[in-house]
């Protein structure tokens, strides 16, 4: 959206009580974003009264869920744009305000990005690269299809145009994206997808150049074969990072979400990409508090963690919805019952990350350097950190560097991040 506004003309400005016209992006896949969400937009629309603000614009997830029943309770709002409708953001600002106006075409309406889509990053050394839109999974809990369509994918040529500009701009991590990106190439025509994977994309990006490097991110544990294991361990630019959302590891609730795994098959799965990279580092998403989710349904998943042991881990209780499958289930779990195993689970993972957090000190890593704090001070993160999610390095220096590699050792650990200097 900012590039096409970019394009049009418009100016970015980072303080909105001084924009003319201000655009609020959404979320609404579980009930706290949609929550934020609505919170920040009653807190900008006051800028209508008070600020320069004379349009004011909410796109994404949240009009493409509530539809024209969020139009009509949030009358601040001059336009709603849903997640098929983007690319229309310059044509609604550059013709004559229509108060109340929805564009709400199916998802699927959204064409998909192209290399020589004009786009204005929010980061100067890390670049999201999307490669898909949607989902064609079934999953009870999950709205993601019909809020992002199903999976469309990218070509190869077209996704390794637009990582050559981005390196050629200086960028220096690439993290590959989807909604499901293990599905990368699943929807593509018969005679064109043997050829077209993510392991044959990653491959394909790794050759452009050594100096930088790739992640991916949103796997899935039954894309997740030797051969995309292979391919990581056999590229020293792509991250040995692994992020794969299990959400359970009870084979019954499993079973009740719509995912096609179990407990043995994860086990059996990080088994083998510790076996085939020892040093990887593994990421995963849990839920909890789904329905019929029984205390013994808990302690298994409470246990799974405490075998695996990863790296990192996030959290989240299940959100419920009248548009869900899962609505229908029986034995929904009482609030209070669902946030304290978030505390437990989240607490057995706190001491997971400490411990190997204490096992980084006094190694020396290459890191990424993203941002001077002070004088002396500096942010940045390690390969077996993600941008946004993960935990970041405090790096202490005089003459590092944002945007560039730097190699740290690392002199102490919190709970969550590091601490290192330059070498």
């Amino acid at each position: 959206m900012l590039g096409e506004l970019a394009a049009k003309g418009f100016s970015i400005i980072p303080d909105p009580a001084k924009a003319d016209i201000i655009i609020v992006n959404t979320c609404s896949f579980i009930e706290s974003a949609v929550d934020e969400s609505v919170d920040e937009i009653l807190e900008l629309a006051e800028l209508k009264k008070t600020g320069r603000c004379k349009r004011f614009i909410v796109t994404g997830c949240l009009p493409e869920r509530f539809r024209e029943e969020l139009a009509a309770s949030l009358t601040e709002v001059d336009a709603f744009l849903g997640t098929g409708a983007y690319h229309k953001i310059a044509e609604v600002l550059t013709r004559p305000s229509e108060k109340g106006l929805c564009l709400l075409p199916p998802p699927a309406a959204l064409p998909l990005q192209t290399h020589d889509t004009r786009r204005i990053p929010s980061t100067t050394a890390m670049a999201y690269l999307k490669v898909t839109e949607g989902c064609n999974r079934h999953c009870t809990y999950c709205m993601i299809p019909g809020l992002r369509g199903t999976l469309r994918s990218r070509t190869i040529k077209d996704i390794e145009a637009e990582a050559r500009h981005l390196i050629s701009s200086g960028f220096k991590e690439l993290v590959v994206i989807g909604q499901d990106t293990g599905c990368y190439g699943q929807d593509l025509a018969p005679n064109v997808r043997p050829n077209v994977s993510l392991p044959r994309l990653l491959e394909k990006i790794s050759e452009i150049s050594t100096d930088i490097w790739i992640r991916f991110l949103y796997g899935s544990p039954d894309t997740t074969d030797k051969r995309l294991i292979r391919t990581v361990a056999d590229h020293e630019n792509i991250c040995s990072y692994f992020d794969i959302p299990i959400q359970h590891a009870s084979s019954r609730i499993l079973k009740r979400m719509g995912r096609h795994y179990d407990e043995n098959y994860l086990l059996h799965l990080f088994d083998n990409i510790r076996k085939i990279i020892p040093e990887a580092a593994l990421r995963t998403t849990i839920m909890v508090g789904f329905p019929g989710e029984t205390d013994n349904d808990f302690e298994q998943m409470l246990n799974l963690i405490k075998t695996i042991k990863f790296d990192h881990l996030g959290a989240f209780i299940y959100s419920d919805s009248e548009g869900l499958p899962s609505h229908r289930l029986s034995g929904h779990i009482p609030t209070n019952i669902a946030q304290e195993r978030l505390h437990v689970l989240m607490s057995a993972q706190s001491k997971i990350s400490a411990e190997k957090n204490q096992n980084h000190i006094g190694h020396i890593y290459p890191v990424l350097v993203e941002e001077q704090m002070e004088p002396g001070l500096f942010t940045g993160r390690s390969s077996f950190q993600a941008p946004e999610v993960d935990g970041i390095i405090y790096i202490d220096s005089k003459d590092a560097v944002v945007g560039k590699f730097a190699d740290i050792r690392i002199t102490d650990a919190l709970e969550y991040d590091l601490r290192g200097e330059t070498v």
